[in-house]
Parts: C-alpha cells; sequence; structure tokens
C-alpha cells in the first residue's frame, strides 16, 4: 500500500456510525435558498427576479468571470427573494429563496447515449455548462482545472477516493452503490484531457470499495485502482499525487505543474450525469452524522436545502449535541445557524457530543516540543507560523511559507498547549499578500 512520507496523523474515524446507511433520498425543501457563490472565485449574477417562477435545474445564477461556476434552481417554485444568508463558512452571501409550489418540474434535459464519442470541447461545454465544482469541499471550478495553460502538459488524472476525514461516508457509499457511474466519469476526464491513463486512489479502511471499484475497472488496462495507507490528510490533493505518483508539487505550486488533474468521487459523479444526461449539479451526497445524531445516514440532498431538514430526516439531535459542522471535523467549519443551505461543497454535517469537544479551555504557550513539525505533511514550521501570527508579525510569518500550508489542521490536533494553531495560519494569511 502506498502513502506519503512526511508527517500525517491517525485520528479516530468515526466511519463506522454511517458508512454502512446506504444513501436515502431526502425530502426536497418547502424552501429553498440556494447561493450565488457556491464556489472559489467570482460569485455569479442573478438571472430572475422576486416573483418568478423557476423550475427545477433552470439557470439561475450566470458566472461572472473565467474561474466561476453557473448555479441552477433545485426545485420548482416561486422566486421569493434574492437576500444575503449564512454560508457554512460564516460570511453573508446573496442568495435566491424559491419556494416549492409541490410539482417536482424539472427542465428539459437531453439524454445523449453517445457522449463518450463527443469532442473533449463538446464535454468541457457540458461540464462547465453544469455548474460542476470540486465536491470534496475545495469547490474549485473545474472547467478551469480541464483547462490547464498550453504550457501544462497534462499526463495523469486521478480520482480522490480517500475520504480521509473522520466520520464522513459520503463518498465510499457513492463508490458502493455508483461504481460505474464515478468510472465513466473518470473516462470522460481522461478524454478532455486527452490521457490514456487514470488513477484513483482509495484508503484501505473502505476495502469493500476498494474492491467494488477494482470489479468494475477490471476490463479497463489504462485505469488503476490504488489502496492507500489510512493516514490524514491522505485525501489532499498534493498527499494524494505523492501517494501514488511519487511526484511532489513544488513549494507555491499546483498539481498541474506536475501534469496531474485531481477530482472527487462526487465530482466525477456529476460529469457523468451531466455529459449523458445533461443534468445540471443540483443534488449531492451528504453524510449527516456524528454522536449527536439519533440516526445517522447518507442522504441525497437538493442543492439549497437547510440543515435542519436534513438533521430532522436523521431522527433529530441528542440532547448532549454541543457543536454542528460543515464539513468534517479536522477542516470543516462550525455553523451557528441550522438553517444554513447545502451547497455544492458540502460533504458532511457533523453533529458532536461534548465528549468528543477534544478541548474548550483557554490555550497555552508553545512549549517548543515539534510535534507540529512532525504532524505537518507540507513539512512546515506551524510553531512559527502560529507565534508570529499571535503577535501580529504577519509578514514574518510568510517567511515560513505561510501560503503552502493547506490548513489540514493536523498541527492543532497534536498541540499539547491546544494551541488554535491552524485558526492563527487562517489569520495570517487574510493579513498579508500571497
Amino acid at each position: 500500500m502506498e502513502t506519503f512520507t512526511l508527517g500525517g496523523i491517525h485520528p479516530p474515524e468515526h466511519k463506522e456510525l454511517a458508512c454502512n446507511a446506504a444513501i436515502e433520498s431526502c425530502k426536497p425543501p418547502q424552501r429553498a435558498v440556494i447561493p450565488l457563490s457556491q464556489h472559489i472565485g467570482a460569485p455569479c449574477k442573478a438571472l430572475v427576479e422576486v416573483g418568478q417562477r423557476v423550475v427545477a435545474g433552470q439557470l439561475i445564477g450566470n458566472p461572472e468571470g473565467f474561474v466561476s461556476a453557473p448555479v441552477h434552481a433545485s426545485i420548482a417554485g416561486k422566486v421569493t427573494g434574492i437576500e444575503a444568508f449564512p454560508s457554512p463558512m460564516g460570511r453573508m452571501v446573496p442568495c435566491i429563496v424559491i419556494e416549492n409550489d409541490k410539482t417536482d418540474e424539472w427542465a428539459v434535459f437531453e439524454e445523449d447515449p453517445g457522449y463518450i464519442e463527443r469532442t473533449a470541447d463538446e464535454l468541457k461545454g457540458r461540464i462547465k455548462a453544469a455548474g460542476i465544482v470540486g465536491m470534496g469541499g475545495a469547490t474549485f471550478p473545474t472547467i478551469v482545472k480541464l483547462s490547464p495553460p498550453k504550457e501544462k502538459k497534462i499526463d495523469a488524472v486521478i480520482i480522490n477516493g480517500a475520504e480521509c476525514e473522520p466520520f464522513l461516508t459520503s463518498d465510499h457509499r457513492v463508490m458502493l452503490e455508483s461504481p460505474k457511474e464515478v468510472i465513466e466519469g473518470l473516462k470522460i476526464l481522461m478524454k478532455v484531457l486527452g490521457l490514456e491513463k487514470g488513477y484513483i486512489g482509495i484508503e484501505e479502511n473502505k476495502k469493500d470499495a476498494i474492491i467494488k471499484m477494482r470489479e468494475i475497472a477490471s476490463g479497463d488496462r489504462n485505469i488503476e485502482v490504488h489502496s492507500l495507507v489510512t493516514k490524514y490528510p491522505q485525501g489532499a490533493e498534493k498527499m494524494l499525487i505523492k501517494s501514488i505518483l511519487n511526484r511532489e508539487v513544488p513549494a507555491g505550486g499546483l498539481p498541474m505543474d506536475v501534469g496531474v488533474v485531481v477530482q472527487n468521487v462526487g465530482t466525477a459523479f456529476a460529469i457523468y450525469e451531466a455529459c449523458k444526461f445533461g443534468k445540471p449539479l443540483v443534488e449531492r451526497v451528504v453524510s449527516v452524522t456524528g454522536s449527536a445524531v439519533v440516526s445517522p445516514k447518507n442522504l441525497s440532498v437538493r442543492i439549497g436545502t437547510s440543515v435542519s431538514q436534513m438533521i430532522e430526516q436523521c431522527g433529530g439531535l441528542k440532547g448532549g449535541a454541543v457543536k454542528v459542522i460543515s464539513g468534517g471535523p479536522m477542516m470543516g467549519f462550525a455553523i451557528y445557524d441550522l438553517d444554513t443551505p447545502v451547497t455544492k461543497g458540502t460533504s458532511g454535517i457533523v453533529a458532536m457530543e461534548d465528549k468528543d469537544i477534544v478541548h474548550r479551555t483557554k490555550f497555552n504557550n508553545c512549549i517548543r516540543c515539534g510535534r507540529c513539525v512532525e504532524a505537518c505533511p507540507m513539512g512546515l514550521m506551524p510553531l512559527m507560523l502560529s507565534v508570529y501570527s499571535e503577535k501580529g508579525m504577519y509578514a514574518d510569518a510568510k517567511d515560513y511559507h505561510l501560503f503552502d500550508c493547506f490548513e489540514c489542521g493536523s498541527c492543532t490536533y497534536v498541540c499539547p498547549s491546544k494551541r488554535p494553531i491552524v485558526q492563527q495560519i487562517r489569520l495570517a494569511k487574510t493579513m498579508v499578500k500571497p
């Protein structure tokens, strides 16, 4: 089995809570709150007005820049508002509010059985029109990844099935229940990028998914399914590239700098649906799990559905619930409003009881033990980044390769002084230019 070399940690997985729960459809919301910014890059411009009726799959937000992605209605009904709502990251973002008229009417999409024979440009056009973004949480517009500069020669594409975050199991279930569709999504990516070779990386704690994906890919010698050591953050792009291809992305670089494009399992599935059925990205699989959830599940959810509705479908929260996180516990964001909507990047909702919270006491001074340095998969010195940020010396933090940190949280997890290292690093990033 393969893995990356530097750092990494082994937090408790807790995947047993939902890994055996088959994907279940979540009831379409009575009110969908659809953010116009569900991606890295420029927000969309609203194409609808208050009072207008829309149908599911209809384009309602037009991208305003190259690094952007269109937004579509997830339900049929009347637009009742265009106003700001809190995003999973806590920021207020403009959203289109749609009141469900219960018809569940969809826009007309044209199925194309011969989609794989289309040209690379035609397939890229469908992916762009569908508004597909990275669904592992980063939400980088997929069309941008598939349009590298001419001088960046891509020779490998990797499907990320590691799902290394504790608790989360949505990708696991997609690989078990829709393996053919994920493989077809990979083949589309290979066609678009003009590649002969494709890879899928899955952590060894998902043995059933490894077996299933290898079974489906067995007839294609150009696709390899790799079993990876279970180690956080195995699913980070740079770690995955190191594990599978033994290539190191340079400091300040991107996967394209070493000839690689990485896409999430959910993204591959969405690409397949867009290219074969013309379906835009209006729903996704979300793990609703954690010790404070009565009945953890994996739900297929319409974009714009509230967190509270998903939790209700899972039996609600236990009395000891103290924290609800959008995403996983390592890189996710605690949310303060359960009416926060699901977005394209919402891979999971984790509700935790008091016993699962690592600490809530005041942090102490750095004792220079070096544990954060040992845990850092990027080979950085998180202690120095943290101390400089704490003292407001942000320019000095930049000298320690501040922007090479991808905020995995391994340093914070191992710190005996309970220092909020990754939070201090995030602060420093906002105070200086890359």
